[in-house]
């Protein structure tokens, strides 16, 4: 949950000065009385008729000094919003919680309330407070929702005072505001097991030295807290001090996600969309292997990853494993197309080192675009791709795709370089496309004649 901003609200007061500005905020009300009392003085004027002049500048008096009142009114108001929760997945509500103290010592008039909201969480809510006593506080609340990711300012708040006749409005508003993030969907996932991949933690784990710098290389000189068992004998009597050994830690595998955001491999927009599709793909997946004690990185076409992550991804374990997920989440929520044509920059990234587990979410392929995706898998421990089928997407699909069409051919050169491919139909459920993926896994495997730990 998070907080806006507290403090006065300060009126605005337009370009030609208060008099204008309070002018300007005559009701239909006012204005009629103020031309009525015009047009009284004046035909009591022509008609010599001194009555009828008193009542015309009563009536053009009144709107002219609620006006004046209201403008020099100086409530001191503080106001606070909390959202709750902050960050929501698309297509949830959230609440907004309004808070408005009077801090002064004098009671308010009638205030009426309008916060600031996009379009698409829905209409301006507007609320009315009849009279807030000093040191009073009154609360209100209302909701948000949306079905399209993205980050959304809620503010400033609006406060639109008015005299008790109804003859002038005016607006003042405080300048603090909140953001409200809207993530992508994610869909919880079944625990699979690919062949081959070791879990994040667990039984026929891959070990690695634990190395705390470069002076780890060799048995390092025992430092304050050290285990007294982990003591080097044979070392502390070449060099004279006690001496301690490198301790062995299990390495936590690794899996890279890889979300193809190419504007020309996608059609169509909105919610349902391919591309929305595969950002939510991609979130699942993330958030399920960060879960399972994987080191987890997004990558995209582009090259770039989560601002923020080691060169190792984020870490699936410990109180850190909320807050990587809600960096990721935070980026896959603002995430657009790219201008890119190709996938070159994401395979020089991969290419560098052992990416462990590779899930990519891939739009549409042409054939050197499907060539470079499926040198790819060199350098993994798995490859595992979720290609999404351009034409069932565009249209709602009619029948079976035809062997030998350009998917196919897509998905047969990505399968031949050891990708596990799968073709993504329109509203396909990601949990079943995830098993079907570690049962074609599971089956090449033992084809292979490779043994699942």
């Amino acid at each position: 949950m998070s907080a806006g901003g507290t403090g006065q609200a300060e009126p605005d007061r337009g370009e030609a000065g208060g008099v204008r500005t309070a002018l300007s905020g005559l009701t239909t009300r006012g204005r009629s009385f103020l031309a009525a009392g015009i047009a009284a003085a004046i035909c009591a004027y022509v008609l010599g008729q001194s009555d009828l002049l008193r009542v015309g500048l009563l009536l053009a008096v009144l709107p002219l000094l609620c006006a004046t009142v209201l403008y020099r009114t100086r409530y001191r108001v503080a106001a606070t919003r909390r959202l709750a929760p902050a960050r929501v997945p698309a297509g949830s509500e959230a609440r907004v919680h309004l808070r408005m103290d009077n801090v002064s010592r004098l009671p308010t008039g009638l205030l009426m309330l309008q916060d600031r909201v996009p379009y698409v969480l829905g209409p301006r809510p507007r609320f009315v407070l009849d009279r807030v006593e000093p040191g009073g506080r009154r609360e209100v609340s209302y909701r948000v929702r949306s079905d399209l990711r993205g980050r959304y300012p809620l503010g400033p708040l609006q406060l639109r005072l008015t005299d008790p006749f109804g003859m002038c409005e005016l607006t003042r508003s405080f300048s603090a505001f909140d953001t409200l993030t809207v993530i992508p969907h994610v869909e919880p996932l079944p625990p699979v097991r690919f062949s081959g991949e070791a879990k994040g933690y667990g039984d026929g784990r891959q070990r690695s030295l634990a190395l705390a710098g470069e002076d780890d290389v060799i048995p390092r000189g025992y430092r304050y807290g050290d285990d007294l068992r982990r003591v080097h004998w044979r070392s502390t009597a070449r060099y004279g001090e006690l001496m301690v050994r490198r301790e062995e830690q299990p390495r936590r595998s690794r899996c890279t996600v890889l979300l193809d955001t190419r504007g020309g491999a996608y059609e169509g927009a909105g919610p349902d969309s391919a591309f929305e599709w595969a950002v939510s793909g991609a979130a699942s997946v993330l958030v399920h292997m960060l879960e399972r004690g994987f080191s987890v990185r997004l990558l995209t076409d582009t090259g770039s990853a989560v601002p923020g992550e080691g060169g190792d991804g984020f870490s699936g374990s410990g109180p850190e494993t909320a807050d990587a997920a809600g960096l990721m989440m935070d980026t896959l929520a603002v995430i657009d197309h790219s201008d890119g044509t190709g996938l070159s920059r994401s395979y020089d990234v991969l290419r560098g080192g052992n990416e462990g587990l590779l899930v990519a979410f891939l739009g549409d392929l042409d054939e050197e675009q499907a060539a470079t995706v499926a040198k790819m898998s060199r350098r993994t421990g798995g490859a595992v791709a979720f290609v999404l089928d351009p034409d069932t997407w565009v249209r709602e699909a009619t029948d079976v795709p035809r062997p030998g069409d350009r998917h196919e051919e897509r998905l047969r050169v990505l399968r031949e370089a050891g990708w596990t491919a799968l073709s993504v139909p329109r509203g396909a459920p990601l949990n079943a496309l995830w098993q079907q993926a570690d049962r074609v896994r599971s089956g090449l495997a033992a084809v292979s004649g490779e043994t699942g730990a």
